[in-house]
């Protein structure tokens, strides 16, 4: 039995280790935080509930393979629900659309509130999904970094397909030259952000994001989205794998090339095999100080972070629902904010989950819980003091006019992340949420391997490592290092 320490519990880290206890390995996660989860974590604040982090759950299915994989009932550990609807969207000129669970009624809906083809948009979601099939097996799978993946009959096809694929225009350019109506090239634009990236810079390739909501479907877990973390840290658990909390890590020790152990505060662990789930930036800064940086990957620009305030609300506004966005008037003027500028748009699209709308019970009776998000540029020692206090007016203004009301009269708890708060939390550098941006038609293959031979036994999951940011991704990343680790011993 080999032993493994694995650094960092964020839902990459969590996926391995179970992974890794599954084969037979005995296993040990360090993490800085009191709470395993990494991003997904929970606010408690005057009787209300957050989740403070992703508020979208797409893909379960990896999540129950998990606990299949270990012979257990996923729904003895972790239940959710399907959502009804998807998507409130605004803008300010009063129009309005919701999406749904069915892509078919979506795309009747979309097409009566812009004015759009319901069958050019029934045809583009099914494009997303022919897209994401191609990519998944090229892509999601396997490592881009080993000359067999390039060499499989799966990457074949995918040569084949790569026409399809988008490489050679940004997603602002297709989406411009399929609709009419600039509000659904914003629409679908804004799937940039999804991995934190720019819709005028990032090939249309990311075109494939809105399959994942559209026809797979959007997902809430009962007991919020702090419920994926805690059900999987029970399953290691029971599996075996231990938890030292309240514990960073200080060191990932080596000798010559190879990673053997780990050093916090409280002591030096020897370990057969080593793995990190932190940011690659402060990995090597920080923990792997004295060994040779791979500086192209390191020095790829950031992705966007998060202004994010958490609203305590003591109405109901029977017009919001789960999800909203209210849309900026000036979607590209706003990404240059942001990618170009470094700063915070003076009209910034508005995010606004609602967990209250199908839990009640994270929001005081006649109350909601808004998780209110703001897209963002990474820390680069920007004054957030002042910006967060002029986007907090910007954006309180914004739902004002767009609704009819005055929010101020209905808050009655308040608290905030921003780029400074998010690294200090998570440990990701500048707080970017996803690692890497993904501007540019290189950048799957800019982001950092799960195995690299500069330093053996050692492997890398997480958001900022190939495949990319997000639950299924980092999901994914865990799987691809559990199967290169296979093929290494």
């Amino acid at each position: 039995m080999s032993t493994v320490g694995i650094v960092g519990s964020g839902i990459g880290g969590i996926a391995f280790a179970i992974r890794m206890q599954l084969m037979g390995h005995a296993v040990t996660v360090f993490e800085a935080n009191e709470e395993a989860g990494g991003k997904l974590g929970q606010l408690q604040l005057a009787g209300y509930r957050f989740d403070t982090g992703p508020s979208l759950f797409t893909m379960p299915q990896l999540v129950d393979e998990l606990f299949e994989l270990a012979g257990k009932n996923p729904r003895d550990y972790l239940n959710y629900q399907r959502l009804p609807e998807i998507c409130s969207y605004f803008w300010e000129d009063q129009t309005r659309l919701k999406t749904v669970e069915d892509a078919s009624e979506t795309a009747k809906l979309m097409a009566e509130a812009l004015q759009e083809d319901a069958t050019n948009i029934s045809q583009y979601l099914k494009d997303a999904g022919t897209k994401y099939n191609i990519i998944s097996d090229l892509f999601l799978d396997d490592s881009l970094h080993k000359l067999s993946t390039w060499t499989s009959k799966k990457a074949m096809l995918g040569y084949a397909n790569l026409h399809q694929l988008g490489l050679f225009q940004t997603m602002h350019q297709a989406h411009k030259k399929r609709f009419k109506n600039p509000k659904t090239v914003q629409l679908f634009d804004r799937y940039a952000t999804y991995n934190g990236s720019d819709p005028y810079q990032t090939p249309a390739t990311l075109s494939i994001i809105p399959h994942l909501e559209y026809n797979l479907g959007a997902y809430f877990p009962k007991g919020g989205m702090i419920e994926i973390p805690r059900s999987l840290v029970r399953l290691a658990k029971d599996l075996g794998v231990q938890f030292h909390l309240n514990e960073a890590v200080e060191k990932i020790r080596t000798t010559g090339n190879i990673a053997n152990g780990i050093v916090t505060k409280k002591g030096s662990y020897d370990f057969d095999f080593v793995a990190s789930n932190a940011d690659i930036r402060p990995s090597y800064k920080k923990l792997l100080p004295e060994t040779l940086r791979p500086g192209k990957l390191l020095n790829q620009p950031k992705s966007s972070s998060g202004v994010i305030f958490y609203w305590g609300v003591n109405r109901i506004f029977e017009e919001l629902g789960v999800h909203n966005i209210f849309f900026s008037k000036d979607y590209q003027a706003e990404f240059e904010a942001i990618f170009k500028q470094a700063t915070l748009f003076e009209d910034p699209t508005v995010y606004v989950h609602i967990s209250s709308k199908v839990a009640p019970e994270d929001a005081p009776a006649g109350g909601e819980n808004w998780f209110v998000l703001i897209n963002a540029p990474a820390d680069s020692g920007q004054d957030w003091d002042a910006l967060v206090q002029r986007c907090r007016q910007q954006v309180i203004d914004k739902i004002n006019r767009t609704l009819g009301i005055n929010l101020e009269d209905y808050l009655v708890a308040e608290d905030y992340l921003d780029p400074r708060r998010i690294e200090s939390r998570t440990s990701s550098a500048g707080g970017a949420l996803y690692g890497n941006a993904s501007n540019n038609k290189f950048a799957a293959f800019l982001r950092h391997p799960n195995y690299r031979s500069a330093i053996k036994n050692m492997y890398w999951i997480g958001g900022s490592v190939h495949p990319g940011g997000g639950i299924p991704l980092c999901l994914s990343s865990a799987k691809i290092a559990a199967k290169l680790f296979q093929e290494n011993v």
